[in-house]
Parts: structure tokens; sequence; C-alpha cells
């Protein structure tokens, strides 16, 4: 087996000397000195320079976003109370006026009457829909009254058309000045129950559930309640929910407070709606039972603003007794009680159960819960859609009552304003090119979810709810990952798979990340030892620009071969298109102007010469590569069906042009799976056709069937190393599969060669968050599952029986060396019964939960967190009102940790 083996690695290794071209194209690139630079890539100053970018611009953001939250304070202070104001008397744009719904039993739906203000809307090429630049719009959630007493909205000024400033009020108006708002309202297939006071972005509260004597549809509330109620929670809380009747127990298998993050808030929502009602209610062993878990927990985090919260349809006793053991005199944690359902009993309990410990009393079926807390800066990595925008960042600072005439109430949170930044807006200050294919930039927050990453691919545009992805599901675990986030850099091994990818590849990386100051974001660099250099075209010579760029003419391709270009934006006047074909159209049109019409150098538009000049100094020298290697062999011979080149200047030559009809990688050799790849790995990388669900074996007597096979070429260049380019070959796989049966028919002595004790190889099982398709009545994420496996270096070649009774088969695996094949033999099949399994890779939909979720909670991953509390304020008045936390005194930049049940 072993001598079969070298065998096959002769072969390839004979093929690829003659048709890749890597001396040759080494050679070339050393004849052309002249035409390019080898610039250095200092990892600590990208960072800080970046870092400062995006602190600037943020920073500019937050000035205006505080003028906004100024303003909106000014015209609340300046409002005057009218008492008998109608609904017909105020002027504002409902945006959920026009909203068309569909009835469910498809019934004709009578249409609300409204008073809202009839606008003309203009097309915006930023938002991409028709928007109202002079009025701002007002959402009013659908069980609100419009009728109710509420706030007058206040003017808003936009700082920019790329920017949503937007406003939601403790009475649960949304006012925003643009899109989404500014339109109408975009209501789903069903009942809309959209409210902007469940949102997660003020802070909330934790909770500890209550389950007793109560049945039907207050449980069934009591459940909801509990469910929104969670929603609102974030990363920086830690919480717990138990239910009790005599005794109290968690819900679920979390002993004790957990980060609120999502995968353990889905624990808890499947939990709490698996409850049921038994027996009778004892606060004493709920409350006993909810300090012991705040006075017992481990938290090394701001350990601020503890929190209580019980759902109960109703009781008598106040506990009194367990207060004062616990939490009195000094009331360090605040106590909410919720009143769920219809009921005639006296809530007198409940109020003073509250009142007593700093809290209110609600009767709610549904939570709403104000802010005890702001951020050390106002930014969150919640990312949301917004249309025309992408994914944002959202902004936010509370915004207070400053009435005069009523001083012991000037702290009254009215509710948070808000501004969005466009995620593309950050990218733009990030380098992309000179870091090579592998190289990129990252950014998270202090809870580990990334803002920035190349891993980042929300799948569903519009998803409603927050996308979160955590740095440690971004890419593969690793225990010195852990230590990103903490000033400095680091040198190391780890396991990377590149986005669009099907494979695990281990490789060294160097991680150099710093803090984005006044944020609670970290910027990261990662980069290969290759990406340490890379090459800039110097094309002062213009008859050589034009002479290269005429290569690019696809009256050129018959004898040069078909060229993909990468699909950037090389000029501000360029548009994208996704058919590479109607790109280099696009681009020959606007590029020939300057450089077959004009001998000055070209920029039209504010163009990148960076990019543009890279790409025409490529252009020409795998041109070259086709003159010297190509044109020179027959490919027949070899049973290959083309060859090709790609490089970091964007440039993908394939030869001959016929084969570009079969061409299905990606044009961005950046995202080329195989170009990827050959630069972590050395030897040759094969690429076969990728595996999905619906495979059903390689027929090969009525398809042609291509695998690549590619190689980076390593350039030195004054003793500095980089990867400047790709190449490779495209095998006809019926007729290599041939070749390796008469490689392997003459059988030698060697061929008795024992295999040796190996390890076997790892399975590594991937869970990523990506948005998915829900048949549920609100949209949900999902985890999807992907198999990937990976052959250890440690050892070449292992054997194993195929156990299946008196059918057992025996195989055995080899390594080929300078390549990622496995060469495996197997014994003949001696009958048919015993069934084969197809080793896919398609993504499959996990489980609702992670199997080892409740084991994980005890190794949690390290989490810096904020550890700045602003719990406390002498002007806080509580006494003798029901609903007090509304006068909770919030320095709006103080950092903020949450810990309860």
């Amino acid at each position: 087996m072993q001598y079969w083996a070298r065998r096959l690695e002769q072969e390839i290794d004979g093929v690829m000397r003659i048709f890749g071209g890597v001396q040759q194209l080494r050679g070339i690139y050393n004849e052309n000195r002249n035409l390019f630079e080898v610039k250095e890539n200092v990892p600590r100053k990208l960072v800080e320079k970046v870092a400062g970018d995006i602190e600037s611009l943020l920073a500019k953001k937050v000035r205006a976003l505080k003028r906004l939250a100024n303003a909106a304070e000014k015209f609340q202070k300046a409002h005057h109370w009218q008492d008998n104001i109608r609904e017909e008397d105020i002027e504002y744009y409902d945006s959920k006026a026009d909203t068309e719904y569909d009835d469910p039993d498809g019934e004709e739906i009578e249409r609300e009457k409204s008073n809202s203000l009839k606008l003309e809307f203009t097309d915006d090429a930023n938002f991409k829909t028709k928007v109202n630049y002079s009025y701002a719009a007002v959402q009013i959630p659908t069980d609100i009254y419009k009728g109710c007493e509420c706030p007058s909205s206040p003017a808003l000024l936009c700082p920019r058309r790329d920017t949503t400033p937007w406003f939601p009020s403790c009475l649960t108006l949304l006012t925003t000045c643009l899109p989404p708002a500014a339109t109408p309202w975009r209501a789903p297939n069903k009942i809309d129950l959209y409210d902007v006071r469940r949102r997660p972005c003020p802070p909330a509260s934790l909770s500890s559930a209550r389950s007793g004597s109560v049945s039907g549809l207050t449980l069934k509330l009591m459940k909801t309640s509990v469910y929104e109620m969670l929603d609102t929670l974030s990363d920086d809380d830690y919480v717990n929910v138990a239910s009790f009747n005599e005794k109290a127990k968690p819900v679920s298998c979390f002993k004790h407070l957990v980060q609120a993050n999502i995968r353990n808030k889905k624990v808890f929502k499947e939990d709490v709606q698996g409850m049921v009602a038994k027996g009778t209610t004892d606060y004493k062993a709920g409350f006993e039972y909810a300090f012991d878990q705040l006075q017992n927990s481990n938290i090394t985090r701001a350990n601020c603003n503890k929190m209580i919260m019980m759902f109960t349809d109703g009781g008598e006793d106040r506990v009194q007794d367990v207060f004062e053991k616990y939490n009195w005199p000094n009331k360090t944690v605040r106590v909410f009680t919720f009143s769920v359902g219809q009921h005639n009993y006296d809530v007198t309990p409940l109020q003073w159960m509250a009142c007593a410990n700093k809290g209110e009393v609600p009767h709610s079926t549904c939570p709403h819960l104000p802010c005890p807390g702001a951020g050390k800066g106002p930014w969150d990595t919640l990312l949301c859609f917004v249309q025309g925008l992408g994914l944002v960042v959202t902004g936010t600072l509370p915004v207070f009552n400053l009435t005069e005439d009523r001083p012991k109430m000037n702290q009254l949170i009215l509710g948070v304003m808000g501004i969005d930044v466009a995620l593309n807006d950050i990218k733009r200050l990030t380098p992309r090119y000179n870091l090579g294919a592998n190289g990129y930039v990252f950014a998270i927050d202090l809870n580990g979810y990334v803002l920035l990453h190349p891993n980042l691919q929300p799948q569903i545009i519009n998803f409603r709810e927050p996308v979160t992805l955590d740095f440690l599901d971004a890419e593969l675990e690793d225990e010195n990952k852990e230590e990103v986030g903490r000033p400095g850099g680091s040198f190391w091994g780890t396991g990377w798979l590149p986005p669009r990818s099907q494979y695990i590849d281990e490789v060294f990386r160097t991680y150099t990340w710093a803090p984005i100051k006044s944020t609670n974001y970290s910027l990261g660099l990662v980069l290969p030892p290759y990406s340490t250099y890379y090459i800039q075209a110097n094309l002062s010579d213009q008859i050589l620009q034009v002479k290269y760029f005429e290569y690019l003419l696809p009256n050129s391709f018959e004898s040069e071969g078909h060229v993909f270009i990468a699909p950037s934006k090389y000029c501000k006047d360029l548009d994208l298109s996704d058919n590479n074909t109607e790109f280099l159209e696009n681009f020959i049109a606007l590029a020939g102007v300057g450089f077959l019409g004009a001998p000055a150098e070209w920029v039209p538009g504010q163009g990148d010469n960076f990019l543009l000049h890279n790409l025409i100094l490529d252009t020409g020298i795998t041109q070259q590569l086709v003159e010297r290697v190509w044109k020179d062999q027959d490919l027949n011979t070899y049973s290959l069906l083309a060859v090709f080149a790609a490089t970091d200047g964007g440039i993908t030559r394939v030869f001959p042009n016929k084969a570009a009809d079969d061409w299905e990688e990606e044009p961005e050799p950046f995202n080329a799976s195989f170009y990827r790849r050959s630069l972590d790995n050395k030897g040759y990388i094969f690429k076969p056709p990728y595996r999905d669900a619906g495979y059903r074996g390689l027929d090969l007597e009525n398809n042609t069937i291509g695998i690549l096979v590619s190689t980076a070429v390593e350039l030195s260049i004054g003793g500095k190393t980089l990867k400047p380019a790709v190449v490779g070959v495209k095998l006809d796989l019926e007729a290599w599969a041939e070749k390796f049966k008469v490689l392997a028919s003459n059988r030698t002595d060697r061929d008795q060669l024992g295999a040796r004790r190996v390890r076997p190889p790892r399975l590594l099982w991937l869970w990523h968050s990506v948005a998915g398709d829900s048949m549920e009545a609100r949209e949900t994420s999902c985890i999807m599952k992907q198999t990937q496996y990976y052959f250890s270096t440690v050892n070449a070649t292992y054997n194993a029986i195929i156990d299946c009774g008196n059918c057992s088969r025996l195989f055995h695996a080899q390594r080929l060396a300078n390549t990622n094949l496995l060469f495996v033999v197997a014994d003949k099949p001696l009958c048919s019964q015993c069934e084969s399994v197809k080793l896919l890779q398609a993504e499959v939909r996990a489980p609702p939960r992670d199997p080892n979720q409740c084991e994980l909670v005890d190794r949690p991953r390290y989490r810096k967190g904020p550890h700045i509390c602003f719990d406390y304020n002498a002007t806080v008045w509580s006494h003798g009102r029901t609903r007090g936390v509304r006068s909770l005194g919030v320095p709006p930049w103080g950092d903020t940790s949450h810990g309860g049940p």
C-alpha cells in the first residue's frame, strides 16, 4: 500500500511541476521586481490606527446622540400638560395607519379609523425605500389604546441621511426620524406584537418566576410574562428562574445564577413553557430560595443591581421575617411583584413587599421594565437589520424628565434615545486587501460577541431579532482565544475554518488586539506569517499600463485564457455585479477611457490606485505565465481539463478559454476555498466538488468531474517572505481514476508492509449561529450543525475493521505526502446486507438546545464584562410609592451588571 501511495505522490508531483509553473511564476515576479514594492504590515500600528479611527467615528455619533437626548429633555421640560386633549387634536404620522394585516381565517378585517397625517414619500438611495424628511413617525404597539395619555413626541433633528435616530418612551411610543419608521409600518402576516418596551436596548432586570395555585389563562399569561421578560435581559445580566409552591426549585437544570446569553435563555424559555400548576403557594419558600441564590453566587462582575421578580395571581402573606433576615435594613436587593391575570383579591400585600424593598408592583400581563442602569459607553453589540443599511450597531442614552414643578420626580426615565450606525461604515475603516486572503480584523464586546468578523454572515435579511455571534463560535474554540480582549497579542497554532469552506486546517496566526477607547469594544487583527509583507504595484510606465490592460479585453481570451477579476470597488462610479462577465464589461467601459484614451494616470471617480494597479500588474504577470508555460503543453496528454492562476491582486486566469464555461469558483480569490487553503498548507491541495444533502454519487459515465489541485507560490525578496499567487490544474476525475488503477496494478513484496498503530482521525462538530426560518409564530434563530473531518498529522497510516458480523471488512488508510489526500484500500464487500453511510458535510439543524448546556454553565467561558456599578443614588425617592423605581437615580454613563433569580 505504501508503494502505491508513493507512486501516486510521484505522478501528482510530476504533473504539477510541468503544468503548475510555480518556478516559472517565481522567476517572472523576480524579473519584474522594478514594477512593485514590498510593503510591511505592522500589526500593532494597524490595530492602534484602526481602533483610533473607529473611536473617532463613534465619538462623532455620540456627540449627535447627546444633542438629541438633550433636545428631547428640553422639549419635555417645556411641555405643558393638557387635561382635555383628544387624539384628533394631535398631528402626527402613524406609521401603522396604512398597514395591511392578513386575517388567518381569510375574512376581511375592518380597518381602524386613523387621523394620521397623509405624507408624501420620496425614494432614498441609502435606505432603498420611500421616506419623508419633514416628519418623524410614531409606532404605537397593537395592545395600546391610541387615545391614552401619552407624552408628545419630541422633535428630532437628523444629523445625516444614513443614520436613524429613534426614541422609545416609557409609554411605548417609538418615534424615529428616518426609516424604518418614517415609512409605512411593515406588518408581519400575523398579529403585530412589536413593542419597543420589550426590546433589549435598555438593560432590564432579572426574574424569579412563581408557580402555584394558578391555572388556565392566568398560568399561560404568567409563562408569557416570564418569557417576554427574559427577552429584555442582556449578556451583562445573570439570572435564574424558579417555581415554587410549598417548596422552591429551579425550572431548569441550572442550580445557580447563569449568564443571560442566548443559549441559556433558550433553556429557560423551553422549561418555563413546561411548568404546571400544583399545590398551594408559600411565598417564604420562594423568597428564601431567591435570596440564597443571590448570596451564594460567585460572579466576578460588578455585582450590581440585585433584583428579585415574583409573578403571582395573588396571596396574603407579606413574609416580613424573610426580608428582615436577608435584606433589611440596607435593602441591597430590589423586589418587584407582578400581579398577573384578572382577580378580585387584595393586592395590598404585594404592594407592601415591593415598596418595602425599593421595588414596584405593576398589574400587567406583559412586563415592560424600566432601565436600572446604563453602560460605560452608549454602544451595544446587538446587531440589527435596518433597511438599506444592512447590519447596524445601536447607541443609546436615557432621556430623563426634567420638569421643574415636580422636583422629586426629576429622575423619571422617559425613554431611551437611540441612533444606528451602519456596520458597513465601520468596515470601511478597516484594512482588507493588504492583509491577504486569510488576514482579517475583528471586534468584540465585553461579553465576547463580535461586532466585526468574517464569519458574521446572517442568512436572513430584515431578521427582527438582534444578530449575536460569540467569538468562540465564530472560530473553532481554543483556550488561547479566551485571552483575546485582554491587552496585548500572541502567536499560536489553532484550527481554522475559512468562511464558505467545508475544511478545517491547522494554522499559525498572530493575534493582536487593543481596546477601542470610550467604548466596550476591543479590536483585533489576525495575521498569518506569510501576510507580514505584501506587494504594492508601481506602474509609472504608462505604455506598460496600456499593454497590461489590453490583456483584460475579451478579444485576448482565446489565446491568453479567460480572465475573472475580483468584483471590488475600484472606483466610486463602478457598478458592482454578481455576473463577472458583466462586471468586467463595466470595468473596461469605465477604465478604458483612462488607459486607452488619455495619457494621464487613471483616477476617475476617486479610484483606488492600490487595487487598480495591483490588478493590472497581475494581469500582465499571469499573461507571461501563459506564454512561457501553458501554451507549449498538451493538456489532454495528462488528462487535464484546465490550468489556472489566481493572485492577491484579484486576477484569476483560466486556460484554455473554453474551460471558463465550467469554472465555478469565486471570482474574488480571497473568497475562494482553494486559494485560502493553498496559502495555509504546504504542497498540493485537492478540492473535489461539494457534496450536499442531495448527493447521489459521481456519475462518471455521463458527466466530466473536475478536481482542482493547487499550490501557493512563495517568494523570498530581500529576506522577506510572501505568497502573492496560487497556481493549479483541474484534473479529469474519470481519467485519473483509471490512472490510479494502473499505478496500483503491480503488486510487490512491499505491498505486505503492516500498518502501524496510530491515533484515529478526530471528528469535530462545529456549532455556529445563523438566522434560520421558523414555522413558529415568531421568528427565531437556530443552530446549524456541520460535520468536519480533520486527519491528525501525528501519524501517516492507520487501519481498522468495519464491523458487520460475518461481512466485516478491513481497510487501510495512508496519507499521501505533500497533499491533503488520504489513500484508502479496503477489502472487497463479501455481502450486501451491511449498510453504508455517506460522509456528507451539509448543514443540518441541530436540536433546539445543546445537550451539554447544563454542564457547560459550570465551566463558563471567560467574559470580561463590566466592573463598575452605579446602583445607588441619594436622590432616589421611593418611600410611599408603588412605582418607586421610576425615580431610580442612574447616571447616563455608568456601567451596569445585574444579578438575581
